[in-house]
């Protein structure tokens, strides 16, 4: 089941970046920390892990350093990016601007709002 989550999750991510140019921390580490229930600095490291080439090599480095990376759910989460990534420039690619634009809005409201709620 962990395995299926960590795929969704980078094809979730995948899509998104696809779409919006975005992925790591916007997609990834909330979805490590509310789905799975990992630390910040895990999923963090984990996300950086899975965006390596050639987004956060150093970053990912330190936080390997530290032991904040899970190897498996970063690899995993990179095939889901890899193939999501497409995906989302398919869909992206079809639609009108105006349309990508208030998509785009609508998921950073749904992000604030949950981040928002859940804040300590």
């Amino acid at each position: 089941m962990t395995n299926l989550a960590l795929l969704a999750i980078g094809l979730v991510a995948g899509v998104f970046a696809g779409m919006f140019g975005i992925g790591g921390g916007l997609i990834i580490v909330p979805a490590l920390l509310f789905l799975l229930k990992m630390k910040e600095a895990e999923a963090i490291g984990t996300s950086l892990a899975a965006l390596i080439p050639p987004v956060g090599l150093l970053g990912a480095f330190q936080y390997y350093r530290e032991g904040f990376i899970n190897i498996r759910y970063a690899a995993l989460v990179a095939i889901g990016l890899f193939l999501g990534a497409y995906f989302g420039a398919r869909i992206t690619t079809s639609l009108p601007p105006e349309v990508v634009r208030r998509l785009y809005a609508g998921f950073l409201l749904v992000v604030a709002a949950r981040m928002l709620i859940t804040a300590k």
